[in-house]
């Protein structure tokens, strides 16, 4: 991964908790990984985790958006990475909701220039 995709990537992670703070969620673990995968954020809303996906890009990728980019295969390494947080940190029994924070960032200045915060989005 190159250190501009790095860069947005971290500017995209502290945006979408800025949001969640915001937002009244707590934030439990960033980056929590294991051998399965990583989970970018976990984050507690009353009695609810939340698993959330970030996924940033640029203005004027040629990509696809960053919704279209949590595909089915993502879906499933974050379902069974999230199945062993659960069981090492003891949550089982909790509910649990998948969400999805995409953040475009501009090409040119690098600011944020718009977020959307999917709930259960799988």
């Amino acid at each position: 991964m190159t250190n501009r995709r790095r860069a947005a990537g971290l500017q995209g992670e502290d945006a979408a908790v800025e949001q969640l703070l915001s937002k009244g969620y707590s934030i439990l673990h960033r980056n929590w990984r294991c051998r399965s995968g990583e989970l970018d954020i976990v984050a507690k809303q009353g009695s609810m985790i939340v698993i959330i996906e970030v996924r940033a890009r640029t203005t004027g990728g040629r990509f696809g958006t960053a919704a279209e980019s949590v595909d089915a295969r993502k879906q499933h390494q974050v379902r069974t990475t999230s199945e062993v947080f659960l069981q090492m940190n003891k949550l089982h029994g909790n509910h649990v909701r998948f969400d999805v924070i995409t953040v475009m960032i501009n090409r040119i200045n690098s600011e944020i220039d718009e977020i959307n915060h999917i709930e259960a989005a799988f």
